[in-house]
């Protein structure tokens, strides 16, 4: 936004720099919606998972309803005390929940045989009378013949 594109609009000079930021982010949305848009909802959904499909459903409400949120303060209504502020919440709540099962996914797995297995040979020394594949040193056979 060029100070000679305001049309005669006077604003504070302190807010043209926000005012840049939020005019490129507008376009960023733009461009991400004209991507989402140019692919069917039934062929995106169809190469997802169903966890992918649920974060791709939670992720467009809540960009769709903080968008709405923007809205409502650029009108000049307090969005705080607006019903979007509770649906905000309840998809944040929706997507700590899809959250905590990706991170449960990602956890490493116990192994349980090759735990029992590396305990149990951590444990068990072979002693040279229980195991006669243990070799014994030519001085220990001549310890044993004297």
């Amino acid at each position: 936004m060029a100070e000679e594109d305001n049309s005669g609009e006077e604003y504070p000079n302190e807010i043209h720099d926000y005012l840049s930021a939020f005019e490129k982010s507008l376009g960023s949305v733009g461009d991400m919606l004209k991507t989402m848009m140019s692919v069917s909802r039934s062929e995106l959904l169809e190469k997802l998972d169903p966890l992918e499909q649920a974060k791709l459903d939670l992720v467009s409400a809540y960009t769709l309803n903080s968008m709405f949120w923007v809205y409502l303060a650029t009108q000049g209504i307090n969005p705080k005390e607006h019903p979007v502020k509770q649906e905000l919440e309840r998809i944040r709540t929706y997507m700590n929940r899809v959250k905590e099962i990706t991170d449960k996914k990602m956890a490493s797995k116990l192994d349980k045989g090759a735990a029992a297995r590396f305990v149990r040979n951590a444990l068990w020394e072979p002693t040279p009378e229980n195991n006669p594949k243990v070799k014994t040193s030519a001085k220990a056979k001549k310890r044993k013949m004297n």
